[in-house]
């Protein structure tokens, strides 16, 4: 087996075990902890030791990994990801009777899911309990790992005008079937068993619909594959594998693991437009560079040159061109599938990349060997936004936003090139171990 495909193979593996937020962080916590990174807590003192590394988490669903530097640290090389994928949610009292002998799932849509793939799929639940436990409030991860819902279709014999395009709504078209009326009231039991607890035990819950069926390689030459969850989970993967690989590959010295403070974001709520606590738009990561400023014993004019000095990976998928409508692309930036890493552009600033970004990221992969490629929004379809933009609100550094050529974003099951994750894995690996310095000039020298 090729290196391509086994990375494929490993990412997909990577992602069946992810069927939310919350276990798409405790995934990343156990490749972090196997790698040997020490885990912090955001309300306990930290201290950093040089060449040592961490993380941190912020509500279960957002995570932070870093490296110390063994020397004076002269910047921050940061990637960013998004933990969360568009579904549906799980409304408090969800439980409905339809019909006399059915018992469907009162649902709510989160973030801009792509709504006719999700029909007629194998649906399973997952997310998080809050439970009491000894007097003590604590959260309990929940999968119900096999399929407990789906959304049927309506028989094109009952709406012959179905295939000319329809608007369909979450309350009226889009609930799913959970059981028959025999399975009134049987919800929380189902999920507490999902989470070895008892029902009496739930005190609240955040709970998501996910689409059951397996990822599967396919095309003529295995070129391409199809799994749930490809954005962001894609780049969550490559972004966590590359900083372990750094971290730990003595093989790897000189500048970058004597001078750079290097970070690995994994952010909730990209979705849903990233304004919470746990948030590209929300102070966790300028929380923890502050903490890492003062483990440093650097002053806070010290910290603002090392930030001036930084620099942002916002990893997040992009479009490839579809072939079936090619119109929808622009007619020169037309990213494929297994082409390589994907660098997204936008002037109205939907994307944070900007000519110089750009160039110092093309040189950092042109010098690994690894492919890259141009995507720019047709004109007159515009897209939407990513990380990069939202987190420099807070922090001010030179970014490029990036991803992974891919179909079908936002459905249930969407397709990417098998080639991608590894030229992915590979591209971030080669950030970190570059060295990006700011030179007196205000250019640049990798």
């Amino acid at each position: 087996m090729n290196d391509f495909k086994q990375t494929t193979i490993d990412l997909c593996d990577f992602i069946s075990r992810s069927p939310s937020c919350f276990h798409v962080i405790e995934n990343a916590k156990q490749l972090f902890n196997d790698a040997g990174f020490c885990e912090l807590k955001e309300d306990a003192p930290w201290e950093l030791s040089a060449g040592k590394t961490y993380y941190v988490t912020r509500n279960d669903s957002s995570l932070i990994a870093f490296r110390i530097p063994t020397g004076e640290a002269l910047n921050y090389q940061i990637i960013a990801s998004h933990s969360d994928s568009p579904s549906f949610k799980i409304k408090e009292n969800p439980e409905m009777e339809k019909a006399g002998n059915y018992v469907e799932l009162n649902v709510e849509k989160y973030g801009g899911p792509l709504f006719t793939p999700w029909f007629d799929r194998p649906l399973g639940i997952a997310g998080r309990l809050v439970i009491e436990d000894n007097s003590s409030i604590k959260t309990v991860l929940a999968d119900s790992g096999r399929p407990l819902a789906m959304i049927p279709s309506l028989a094109i014999h009952m709406d012959r005008s179905v295939n000319e395009g329809k608007a369909l709504k979450v309350q009226s078209d889009l609930l799913p079937v959970f059981g028959d009326s025999s399975s009134m009231g049987s919800f929380k039991k189902v999920m507490a068993d999902a989470a070895s607890v008892s029902p009496e035990q739930i005190l609240g819950a955040d709970l998501f619909l996910y689409d059951q069926s397996a990822a599967a390689v396919w095309g003529a030459n295995e070129e391409f594959f199809s799994s749930p969850k490809l954005d962001d989970l894609q780049n969550v993967y490559a972004s966590v594998n590359a900083l372990c690989s750094f971290a730990n590959n003595d093989t790897v010295s000189g500048d970058a693991k004597d001078s750079s403070v290097s970070l690995c974001c994994i952010f909730d709520n990209e979705e849903v437009g990233s304004g919470t606590k746990q948030g590209a738009d929300s102070t966790f990561l300028s929380d923890v560079l502050e903490r890492i400023r003062i483990n440093l014993g650097l002053s806070e004019e010290g910290h603002q040159v090392l930030l001036a000095r930084s620099f942002m990976l916002s990893a997040d998928n992009g479009h490839a061109v579809h072939p079936n409508h090619i119109e929808k692309a622009d007619p020169v930036n037309r990213p494929v599938m297994n082409g390589g890493v994907v660098i997204k552009h936008s002037a109205n600033q939907k994307y944070t990349t900007d000519a110089v970004s750009a160039a110092i990221f093309r040189s950092i992969c042109r010098k690994a060997g690894i492919p890259t490629q141009e995507f720019t929004n047709h004109s007159d379809n515009p897209g939407g936004s990513t990380l990069g933009n939202i987190s420099a609100a807070h922090i001010s550094i030179p970014s490029v936003d990036i991803g992974c050529a891919q179909l079908a974003m936002h459905g249930p099951y969407e397709t990417g090139g098998t080639k991608d994750t590894l030229y992915m894995k590979q591209a971030m690996t080669a950030f970190y171990e570059t060295l990006i310095r700011r030179n007196p000039d205000s250019s640049y020298s990798i």
